[in-house]
């Protein structure tokens, strides 16, 4: 018996003491996949024939050697990364990441048939595909509008290009067997108080309403729509508020995104989420770290997303939730970046279903509060890392310092060798 094994069989009758079943909460954990971020590991930066920077408050700091330079690079990277993840996960794609050829394909031409490559990866290595309109970065979109811009002929155009994601979606998720989801977001705000705030968002009601009355299967495509409270150029207004969206999402049974670096600092997502699927039948839950807003760094394991996943696993909203990343972090080792924030979200998600779920219900229901605290202070330190060592190694996954070993010899090897 190795050491992960010792570790193990100690945690679980230490587990076993408070009623956890700790196999029973690493099936569980086998169930929940995350979608990961495409644009984590080329710094957003597409496969169109552009030569300009990226626009519409997008912003990547730090120039680490080795992104992937090509769609087959990106592709590579992301077999390596899944490779070092435990469980069955998703990757979540941007409408400018298609197979292009040698031509420049304009936003509102985009087709399925541009994405076949990427459906054929998919379906080669075992994973699922999500898609994300990209409205940011293109000429008709540098004056800060695009859905809500007073110009019909722009507003036209990207409502085709959003009409066109949802196809490409619907056709991943109809040729990959599982549903997939299509985030909306866009840029749309000023720097300086608007006079009047309510036109732009009357207009990108006109334009939502436009793009959802063409129809799509279910169980081939869901929708959903993502607020914000600030961005770069938009500090002052922006009309995709989370007010706006979260009206829209409960008024036309829509998805809601939630992304824990969109609100202000001392809000609570975690306390967000058991009211918002009160009135929404479904959530897409963004998860990231914003030190100071949102800053999009790698996220870690810390009191905000463990809270965030305790209440996921506590009000038994899983079913109800579709967990994807959402950051870019080119300072450090992406590779490392897109393992670190996975593996911390799934951490947090192993910690709560590792909680002794049916003592802490009982000691609420009976009104003990003094029970119910010292069982979450016991959850504490209860050794839920050997939990995670001994799920990676069924999975055939290193842990601690030979998982960096193992992303140091793939920087060596092939990031580097892009340099």
């Amino acid at each position: 018996m190795n050491p992960i094994e010792k570790s193990y069989r100690i945690a679980q009758e230490r587990y076993a003491e408070i009623g956890v079943d700790t196999n029973a909460a690493m099936e569980k954990l086998k169930k929940i996949p995350l979608s990961l971020q495409c644009w984590q590991g080329d710094d957003l930066g597409g496969n169109e024939k552009r030569d300009r920077p990226l626009t519409g408050g997008i912003l990547i700091t730090g120039n680490h050697p080795g992104k992937a330079r090509t769609m087959e690079e990106l592709r590579k990277d992301f077999e390596k990364v899944f490779a070092l993840l435990p469980g069955r996960h998703r990757l979540s794609l941007h409408m400018m990441y298609g197979d292009f050829g040698d031509g420049y394909v304009d936003r509102d031409r985009i087709e399925p048939k541009h994405f076949a490559v990427w459906v054929d990866w998919a379906q080669s290595i075992g994973i699922k595909l999500d898609m994300n309109a990209t409205l940011f970065s293109h000429p008709k979109a540098d004056s800060g509008f695009t859905l809500s811009h007073k110009d019909e002929a722009i507003r036209s155009f990207w409502i085709e290009h959003v009409i066109k994601a949802r196809e490409v979606t619907a056709y991943m998720g109809r040729t990959l067997g599982s549903p997939a989801i299509h985030n909306l977001w866009i840029p749309d705000g000023s720097k300086e108080i608007p006079y009047d705030s309510r036109a732009p968002r009357l207009r990108l009601k006109d334009s939502l309403d436009t793009i959802f009355s063409h129809t799509l299967p279910e169980d081939e495509m869901k929708d959903a729509v993502e607020g914000k409270l600030f961005g770069i150029g938009s500090e002052s207004y922006v009309v995709g508020s989370y007010d706006f969206y979260l009206s829209y999402a409960i008024a036309n049974g829509k998805m809601l995104t939630v992304d824990n670096g969109h609100f202000h600092p001392t809000e609570s997502v975690a306390d967000k989420l058991s009211a918002l699927l009160l009135f929404v039948k479904e959530l897409l839950l963004h998860v990231t770290r914003g030190i100071r807003w949102d800053s999009d760094h790698v996220p870690i394991l810390n009191d905000e997303i463990m809270g965030i996943c305790q209440q996921l696993v506590r009000g038994d909203m899983l079913k109800k939730v579709n967990i994807a990343l959402d950051f870019f972090d080119a300072s450090i080792n992406r590779i490392g970046a897109y393992v670190i924030g996975a593996d911390s979200v799934l951490k947090a998600l192993l910690y709560a279903v590792l909680e002794p779920a049916r003592l802490l219900e009982e000691a609420e229901k009976s009104g003990d509060y003094y029970a119910r605290l010292a069982l979450q202070e016991q959850s504490k330190i209860m050794p839920f890392g050997a939990v995670w060592d001994y799920w990676c190694m069924q999975e055939g996954i290193p842990t601690g310092t030979k998982l960096m070993d193992e992303i140091r010899r793939y920087e060596r090897d092939v990031l580097m060798q892009r340099t």
